[in-house]
């Protein structure tokens, strides 16, 4: 996997001062609007020129070779196939106005698709390092699992946060299941601009994704509810807090997000007590 023979796996050899590490401060709540950010939408393909959506920086798709029959990641045209990735495009780009968005699709009429499409797809997304992937997607079969997990793990490494999707029902579906994602369900509440931390998971946020109003083929809109859509809103505030803070690692967003949640409330600090006058 990408990565692997890079990994330092002890400091026998070399010193703290061999090791310097260029970061910024932990988010303090202030966002940006996605400027400079690169953002890619894995899913069923992204309308061109969407009024809501605006222009792409660029469009692949996974294909099967019809000689060899593997699978492969190919410039675009074709667009969307069934609306999911226009939707979930739509939202990053309503977040997030300034980001830069990318699209590979892995899904295609009636959301047909299969993990390895999945997997393809995703893989090379994190190949390309990207800053954030939406994934509204996930598979309940286990023998993706590992692959998966493995993917999932070398993002979080190269600080590309992959912001996924949970399952809509109460199954094991994943990659949203895995802690090196940022995974995210749907609340009900009518605030658009409302996130929540989950203080039971395995979901970690709660964002809008309830009858919630989207682009959609043909230029257009559509009211939906699902997890779906409550993901890319917080793959846009994931952009929005990079466009200003652009060397955070994936742990580090997910503490930002922590902090900003609504339901979040950080005590301020008790003034100490003076202490007793001392007895004689």
């Amino acid at each position: 996997m990408n990565g692997r023979a890079g990994l330092t796996w002890s400091l026998r050899d070399r010193t703290p001062a061999e090791l310097p590490v260029l970061a910024d401060r932990l988010a303090d709540g202030s966002a940006g609007t996605g400027k400079g950010v690169r953002v890619c939408v894995v899913d069923s393909g992204v309308e061109p020129d969407h009024p809501l959506v605006g222009p792409l920086q660029g469009s692949w798709a996974v294909v099967k070779d019809p000689v060899t029959r593997e699978l492969a990641v190919r410039p675009d045209t074709t667009g969307d196939t069934c609306g999911h990735g226009t939707a979930c495009a739509g939202i990053i780009r309503r977040t997030a106005p300034d980001c830069e968005l990318y699209s590979v699709r892995v899904l295609g009429e009636r959301f047909t698709g299969t993990g390895d499409m999945l997997i393809a797809g995703l893989r090379w997304a994190v190949g390309q390092g990207f800053d954030v992937v939406n994934l509204s997607l996930s598979t309940t079969r286990t023998r993706f699992l590992e692959e998966l997990h493995a993917i999932a793990d070398d993002a979080f490494f190269a600080r590309t946060a992959i912001v996924a999707s949970a399952h809509n029902t109460p199954v094991e579906s994943y990659p949203w299941r895995f802690s090196s994602v940022i995974s995210v369900g749907s609340h009900q509440e009518e605030d658009p601009e409302l996130h929540l931390y989950n203080p039971a998971p395995p979901v970690e946020f709660f964002a809008p994704g309830q009858n919630v109003r989207v682009p959609w083929l043909g230029g257009a809109t559509i009211r939906t509810t699902g997890n779906s859509f409550a993901t890319p809103y917080v793959a846009g505030l994931c952009a929005r807090i990079l466009s200003r803070q652009p060397r955070l690692t994936t742990f580090q967003l997910k503490s930002a997000l922590y902090l900003t949640a609504a339901n979040v409330q950080v005590p301020s600090t008790p003034t100490p007590e003076a202490p007793d006058d001392p007895q004689h």
